[in-house]
């Protein structure tokens, strides 16, 4: 698609999507390494408290209540995987539950943010013209 200045621009067909997880404190670090080797290029992570009830979790054999949140905006392309292998994590690592969800983006603004975002640096490609 050209623009009025006659260069033309290709952007990705990958669409982005926002994924959300939450899980133990402790267990930040690895999820946060684990979720950039899908190609997530910028996460962001916020301390987070659990909202069960003490009972329910004293009932439950849990007690440690302290989370965290992680955003990570991941291609949607990866996520099937991404998504997968969290699910296979949060089964079988001690200590590792935690949960996740992911929310599409509709749009954006900016090729070259969408080009870092995206971790792809072929995104944004300006053809030069005769003239």
């Amino acid at each position: 698609m050209a623009n009025e200045s006659g260069r033309g621009r290709n952007v990705s067909p990958h669409k982005l999507e926002l994924l959300i997880t939450v899980v133990q404190r402790k267990k930040a670090s690895y999820y946060i390494d684990l979720i950039q080797s899908f190609d997530a290029n910028m996460q962001v992570s916020i301390p987070a408290q659990g909202t069960a009830d003490r009972e329910i979790l004293r009932y439950l054999g849990l007690t440690d209540t302290d989370k965290t949140a992680i955003f990570s905006v991941v291609r949607e392309d990866r996520l099937e995987a991404l998504t997968e292998t969290l699910e296979q994590k949060f089964r079988s690592i001690k200590d590792g539950e935690g949960v996740a969800a992911a929310i599409p983006f509709t749009s954006m603004i900016g090729t070259l943010l969408f080009g870092f975002l995206s971790n792809d640096r072929r995104t944004v490609r300006e053809e030069k013209t005769n003239g």
